[in-house]
């Protein structure tokens, strides 16, 4: 008998309009799934089964009638609640619903809610997605299910998302990622995540964090699940659509750099990335090095702007007013800096990271994805980050191989590759020059199908077993 909720969503959308399996009977094995982790792992801030089975027989009814709405039709999707969604309040992680106008959908979530995607309910988020390592004291904080004993951070800001698909309540999740918030939570609890080029997805209905760094993207279970997605929402967003195929490991060149994406990354996460880089050499792609030095210099530029914290700032006192006096301490302390910007150091910050993107890009053009260490070190237990200090160093720490990314303006994907020291999923971090989305994906998938899926390489989360 098939297990549905474990095959690849080329395999389930075949199913659904063979009739071999039904929305419907994907829905109930989510809601079974949800309801035998969900309350330990807290994934999500909004949970309606009510909701999910009548779409799901919408779906069905709509296949029995020979209408077939695009590929995600009768899929199982969770939104992280930073989207609006026809339905459902959004609360963006803070302590009270924001109003009607940020529960718009936007282009995004429509473009799945109009293939007649099943929205199985809205993930948990940092507040405001401020955040790397996925901490809400309003709501709790997700729980990482590859640690069977211990509270581990489940990466931020997109904290509920990748829990969503480990516990199985879900086969595509929706996040946002500002500076790693859909590629660090997906590489600490074993997923793929996408991170579109900045621009190339509409961000309405999207609460922002930092208009200049903001974009949507996606987590999936598998690379191959990761084009599926993207294709179907491309093809709804009007742009290029049709199916991505795998590149021959033998076609790729791949760039090598061995400093600051190395330099914080503990000894037994560099093995496992060295290792797999390795396996993809031997089997016949080419390794260039590339040092990438604006990677380095693009946090820096950042920070002597204040360019996120500014932007945050601005769109709470604009926007949000009245939730500032019940911030989370954390994401506070962080708005500091912000709230004290000068307006000349952040445009000299904007002049100097447009000149710092133009040259990553002409030198990443030379080669098909830089592969690097996603999170360079195992998720801290949260008992570790309690006090600012601990925090505010673990926090940069996941960040930091992810930020520079968004702040270059590039597109990247991370994909698991194995288990630390501490059993928790290490990913590798494949980087593109901005606009090739769908060759990064074609490199992605050639990886995966060299080195295995995420379940073939790492297994089954301990939690949810």
């Amino acid at each position: 008998m098939t297990d549905w909720m474990t095959s690849s969503l080329a395999d389930i959308a075949a199913g659904l309009r063979s009739r071999t399996v039904t929305a419907r009977d994907l829905a109930e094995a989510a809601i079974a799934n949800h309801e035998r982790s969900g309350q330990h792992l807290n994934a999500y801030k909004t949970w309606d089964a009510t909701a999910a089975r009548r779409r799901a027989d919408e779906a069905d009814a709509a296949f029995a009638e020979g209408q077939d709405h695009g590929p995600l039709q009768g899929i199982p999707v969770s939104i992280k609640d930073l989207y609006g969604v026809r339905g459902f309040p959004t609360f963006a992680g803070t302590p009270k619903r924001l109003s009607a106008a940020w529960e718009r959908q936007g282009p995004v979530v429509t473009a799945v809610t109009a293939q007649m995607g099943v929205v199985m309910g809205k993930t948990h988020t940092v507040e405001f997605a401020y955040g790397g390592l996925g901490v809400n004291p309003h709501w709790g904080t997700p729980v990482n299910p590859w640690d069977a004993q211990d509270h581990r951070a489940p990466g931020g800001s997109s904290s509920g998302a990748g829990v969503s698909l480990a516990e199985g309540s879900a086969l595509v999740a929706l996040g946002s990622d500002t500076g790693g918030s859909v590629r660090v939570p997906a590489s600490l609890t074993g997923a793929v995540g996408l991170k579109t080029t900045y621009g190339r997805w509409p961000l309405d209905g999207i609460v922002p964090l930092s208009p200049s760094l903001d974009t949507a993207g996606i987590l999936t279970r598998s690379a191959a699940d990761a084009a599926f997605a993207f294709s179907a929402i491309e093809a709804r967003l009007g742009k290029d659509a049709g199916q991505i195929e795998a590149r021959p490991v033998t076609s790729l060149r791949l760039a090598i750099t061995q400093n600051y994406f190395w330099d914080r990354c503990s000894a037994d996460i560099a093995k496992i990335v060295e290792g797999a880089i390795a396996e993809i050499a031997k089997a016949g792609a080419t390794l260039q090095h590339n040092a990438l030095p604006e990677a380095g210099e693009a946090p820096q530029a950042v920070a002597e702007g204040a360019v996120v914290a500014a932007e945050a700032y601005a769109s709470l006192q604009s926007d949000f007013p009245d939730w500032i006096a019940t911030l989370d301490p954390y994401v506070r302390q962080r708005l500091e800096d912000g709230k004290n910007a000068s307006a000349v150091a952040y445009i000299k910050a904007r002049d100097k990271i447009r000149r710092l993107a133009a040259a990553a890009h002409t030198r990443l053009a030379a080669c098909d994805a830089l592969s690097v260490p996603m999170v360079p070190i195992t998720p801290p237990r949260l008992a570790d980050v309690g006090t600012w200090d601990s925090y505010r160093v673990a926090n940069a720490t996941v960040l930091s191989n992810a930020a520079p990314v968004n702040i270059l303006g590039l597109c990247a994907i991370t994909l698991p590759i194995g288990r630390d020291d501490h059993g928790m999923p290490v990913g590798l971090q494949l980087i593109a020059s901005a606009g090739r989305d769908r060759e990064l994906l074609q490199t992605a998938l050639g990886i995966e199908q060299l080195l295995g899926t995420a379940r073939e390489r790492i297994g089954t989360a301990p939690r949810v077993q």
